[in-house]
């Protein structure tokens, strides 16, 4: 993985700048100045695709997302509605409600940051998908104990489809279901977890966009994707090391008779997520770039639209070392694709 500082649509990363304020008084989070080619890219992207981030609050993104560099405190709180106004970028990740359930009010005051029709990705909270609860302190006493919130979907329907529907309201997105690498034995073998991921889906309330996100690439399996297909629900294409290739993913799970493509680039496929962070932080320019995996979600993005099925694509910073570039390059891939399709016989 060659190191490299490209100088793409957004220009060289930005030097360091203190932090803003007028007087004693914060400067309010502004949008950055994007270029021209940002805009002429989003016109050309498929209509039903959004692009996004996992997550927006990342001072590195000044002068790519935002004006300036923020602290990190004041992104979270005020720096979606500039995030929102980047010309690519019309769907975002919440990630921080994989840790606990967020409150209708918390889901209400993001929607009402963003236009109407952009969307979040939500994470379900962890414990409607881990088994036997990790040895990790975060866990405490519950550390290494069967978790009985399991795939019920009461505790599911009560504690996320709920207050997430009647935060977001049409700005609800996909709402995934991350099953994090384990000992698959603690689902009782695939065929057992197909059995049990069907129960839970079809408990559900119906409405959302319900996507599941496998980690364990024995779980990828004809039952799980006969699981997803008598529920509704979408396999979510996931770049993680150890996972099949996108692509293969795609055909395993026959997403061509899904309800929506989901796809998440979270890491590099030769990095482990805490390596990621400390290689490519401050985040603001491309480490590791990827070109194999920009081609094949982009032929993916394309047999989304041949298809016409919306797709969400969420793209996370650990993927090449800046969300916002990624996406950038990602929808050169796209345009270029779409412009070769529509001039060849």
């Amino acid at each position: 993985m060659a190191g490299q500082n490209q100088l793409d649509l957004f220009g060289a990363p930005p030097p360091a700048a203190p932090r803003p304020t007028r007087g004693s008084v914060a400067v309010p989070v502004a949008p950055a100045e994007h270029p021209p080619e940002l805009a002429a890219l989003a016109q050309v992207m498929p209509p039903q695709l959004r692009l996004g981030t996992s997550s927006w609050a990342y001072p590195g993104w000044a002068d790519l997302v935002y004006d300036r560099p923020h602290p990190l405190p004041r992104l979270s709180r005020e720096g979606l509605p500039a995030y929102a106004a980047h010309p690519l970028l019309r769907a975002v990740g919440i990630d921080r409600s994989y840790y606990a359930p967020l409150k209708e009010e918390e889901f209400a005051t993001y929607a009402a940051q963003v236009p109407a029709d952009f969307r979040f990705l939500i994470k379900a909270h962890d414990a409607c998908t881990i088994a036997v609860y990790p040895r990790h302190a975060r866990y405490g006493a519950m550390r290494g104990q069967p978790n009985p919130r399991f795939l019920d979907p009461v505790y599911a329907s009560e504690q996320v489809v709920g207050p997430t529907l009647a935060g977001l309201g049409e700005r609800a997105g996909p709402l995934l279901f991350q099953f994090s690498p384990t000992d698959v034995d603690h689902f009782g073998g695939p065929r057992w977890f197909a059995e049990r991921l069907q129960r839970f889906l079809s408990g559900l309330p119906r409405g959302p966009l319900y996507a599941v996100e496998l980690r364990n690439r024995e779980l990828l399996t004809g039952a799980y994707a006969d699981a997803l297909a008598s529920c509704g629900a979408s396999h979510c294409i996931n770049v993680y090391p150890g996972m099949p290739a996108p692509t293969l993913q795609f055909e395993r799970t026959r997403q061509e008779h899904a309800p929506a493509i989901v796809c998440r680039w979270m890491l590099h496929p030769l990095m482990k997520w805490d390596q990621a962070e400390l290689a490519y932080a401050p985040f603001d320019h491309i480490v590791d770039a990827d070109e194999d995996r920009r081609r094949e979600l982009a032929r993916i993005i394309l047999r989304a639209e041949t298809l016409g099925l919306p797709h969400h694509c969420i793209v996370n910073n650990n993927a090449e070392g800046c969300a916002p570039r990624t996406i950038a390059e990602l929808a050169r891939h796209v345009a270029v694709a779409r412009a070769h399709a529509t001039t060849t016989p």
